[in-house]
């Protein structure tokens, strides 16, 4: 057989240099694609990563600021604390002189006086100077006589049996008065209750 039967025949055609060129460049082509997307893919997730290194780095600042912001609240209101602590009973000790005062100047007079009305008279407006001065900071003393005994405010020194059965359980006398600072107990008053 001739060539030219075989070609009659239908034979395989052998590749010819132009198809074998086409695929190549278009082998190429998707090549060149492919890195491209991969080059494209490459820069979003680098710039994804630079993105939230940066969104890090803030927060991370943000919190330390945070922080160091806190530790300084913290230290001054310790620091206010104690200087409450040290002086908070300035003012109430200031306010307390007048009263020193008016007590040094009647034990002065107490000596040269003759008139013994007038020196009680005396005593009692310091006294009652003194009683206001501490209502105004609060302290208020506790009236209990002729009530029920309540160990929430009272302290039983002693008890005796009651005149009446009215008064059985109740508060007869208060040996030391008992004081309120703004609805606490400063001091319980010492009392006889009757039984």
């Amino acid at each position: 057989m001739s060539n030219k039967d075989f070609k009659g025949k239908n034979p395989v055609e052998e590749p010819n240099a132009q198809n074998v060129e086409n695929e190549e460049a278009t082998n190429l082509q998707e090549q060149a694609e492919k890195k491209a997307e991969e080059t494209t893919e490459g820069d979003n997730t680098s710039d994804e990563l630079t993105a939230l290194q940066q969104k890090y780095d803030e927060l991370n600042d943000t919190h330390l600021r945070l922080r160091a912001e806190f530790d300084n609240y913290r230290k001054r209101t310790l620091r206010e604390k104690s200087d409450l602590i040290k002086s908070g009973g300035e003012n109430a000790l200031t306010n307390l002189l007048p009263v020193i005062d008016d007590f040094e100047r009647a034990l002065q007079n107490i000596e040269k006086a003759e008139d013994m009305k007038a020196v009680a008279e005396g005593v009692d407006l310091i006294y009652t100077k003194f009683v206001a001065y501490l209502k105004s900071q609060g302290v208020k003393a506790m009236e209990v006589v002729g009530k029920p005994f309540d160990s929430d405010y009272c302290e039983a020194i002693a008890t005796i049996p009651a005149p009446t059965p009215d008064e059985k359980g109740k508060v007869l006398d208060c040996v030391q008065t008992g004081y309120m600072l703004n609805e606490k107990v400063i001091r319980h008053a010492k009392v006889v209750v009757g039984e």
